[in-house]
């Protein structure tokens, strides 16, 4: 990964691909990301990024708004965490044999937690709920979709993907951003589908996006939904 810079546009430079156009994308944190064609240089990658800047001002803008809403936690009762798609008010608890429990429609967190630790631990025990509840739905959901989508699945981790919702290697291995299943099931089903049907095609391409209509084909209004509300889903 190579950082460049065209006038007041920083980006990422990605290794190149065997796909035939450049992928130019604001990520999930505001970086913007370019993964080209093999055979471009640099210089070229630049002129292409260029060439592009009212679209990426215009994108970045709309990244800003969106992410005008961001989640701030302050860890006190009464606030709302999201767990599949539901919102679930926080209550802090003195006594319980684990750390974190989702129980009578609650978060129930141990006060110590954060008395100790602070905020920081208090996310981390949440994190560890997530991934430890989601894997194994998501493993299922996998199971059920790759079926549909004709392939087969490899390893699935839940873990921290950075600015990524999910990421496939070319073994078939998936891997899901906890985050994730704070989105509903909905959505969730989208985002695998999504990393499900790379493993038939690499790229964003026409063929691409014709996979996952097949198995999707209201893909457009969940991938929508992400786009406006995926901000949303944080600690």
């Amino acid at each position: 990964m190579q950082l460049r810079r065209v006038r007041d546009i920083e980006y990422q430079l990605l290794p190149g691909s065997d796909r035939q156009t450049t992928d130019i994308v604001i990520e999930r944190d505001g970086v913007i990301t370019v993964r080209p064609p093999m055979r471009m240089s640099p210089e070229q990658v630049d002129e292409t990024v260029f060439s592009k800047r009212m679209w990426i001002y215009r994108n970045l803008a709309e990244w800003r708004g969106l992410n005008a809403t961001r989640v701030t936690r302050e860890w006190v009762n009464g606030e709302t965490f999201l767990y599949l798609g539901s919102c679930y008010r926080l209550q802090l608890v003195v006594e319980q044999d684990e750390h974190l429990k989702l129980k009578d429609g609650r978060f129930c967190l141990r006060r110590e937690v954060i008395a100790r630790g602070g905020r920081d631990a208090a996310h981390q025990v949440f994190e560890a709920f997530y991934k430890a509840k989601g894997l194994p739905r998501i493993q299922k959901r996998v199971a059920s979709f790759a079926a549909k989508v004709g392939v087969t699945a490899g390893a699935i981790q839940i873990k921290d993907l950075g600015y990524r919702w999910a990421s496939c290697t070319k073994e078939g291995d998936l891997h899901f951003h906890w985050k994730c299943l704070m989105a509903p099931l909905t959505i969730i089903d989208y985002i695998i589908v999504h990393e499900l049907c790379h493993l038939h095609h690499r790229d964003h391409t026409d063929a691409f996006w014709n996979e996952v209509d097949k198995v999707m084909p209201d893909y457009r209004d969940r991938k929508e939904w992400l786009r406006m509300r995926g901000a949303q889903l944080d600690l």
